[in-house]
């Protein structure tokens, strides 16, 4: 993967070097802008159009929601904030994830996985596509159609635009949000249990309280999803 360019917005200085320091274990990442003023920010990020944003969200003047807002063309937006409470407003907006101050450095390496994982996604993008049939799905790998058996998928994955649909020894990837499958007929046999996950009953081979496993494959169950719970166990 090539170079990701990224900006990073905060009011406070501390927090805003402490994002760069951490930004510099990421060779690939390339950090082209720092600031703490989101109006001085706009200008900047509007002529230079990053890849990534990392953005405060309690600031002075605009906030964080309100710069995500005007700047929706910016492909992946993390924020990094100290008010959970904003987590639902920032995923209406299309964040990638969402950090809480004082965060550690394995919760933002885990952050960093899943921007790879999904601007890998988006590089890729005129390469993905899906076709459905009564019980499987044909996925375009290059010039070619990858037919799937619908029951040998253990659980779906969200990333924003793009779905991963996860068998026993690979993912795949087709340009569909996951809401927008889950509409489709072929995929009724699917439950959603988190935003970001659907899963399969039928693999399911544990149901935890906040977890269950798909097999071997440990999945959070979403706060929302927790009802969710008792038609895994049907």
């Amino acid at each position: 993967m090539g170079k990701i360019t990224c900006m990073v917005l905060d009011d406070d200085k501390i927090d805003c070097l402490t994002v760069l320091a951490f930004l510099q274990r990421y060779p690939h990442l390339d950090c082209i802008g720092s600031y703490t003023s989101a109006e001085t920010a706009m200008a900047a990020i509007i002529d230079r159009q990053p890849e990534v944003l990392f953005l405060d969200v309690d600031m002075p003047g605009l906030t964080g929601l309100q710069v995500r807002q005007q700047l929706l063309d910016i492909p992946v937006c993390i924020f990094i904030t100290a008010f959970p409470e904003y987590a639902v407003d920032a995923f209406e907006l299309s964040a990638l994830d969402f950090l809480v101050k004082p965060y550690t450095g394995q919760r933002f390496e885990k952050a960093i996985q899943r921007l790879d994982e999904y601007i890998g996604l988006r590089r890729r993008s005129d390469q993905l596509s899906h076709t459905l049939g009564a019980d499987v799905i044909f996925i375009k790998e290059g010039y070619d159609k990858k037919k799937i058996r619908l029951d040998e998928v253990l659980y779906l994955e969200a990333f924003n635009k793009y779905t991963c649909i996860v068998t026993a020894d690979r993912k795949y990837t087709v340009l569909a949000p996951l809401n927008g499958l889950l509409t489709e007929n072929a995929f009724r046999c699917f439950v959603r249990i988190h935003r970001s996950f659907a899963v399969q009953k039928n693999y399911v081979t544990r149901i935890g309280t906040a977890d269950v496993d798909v097999q071997g494959r440990t999945l959070p169950v979403g706060r929302t999803y927790k009802d969710t719970l008792h038609e895994l166990a049907r």
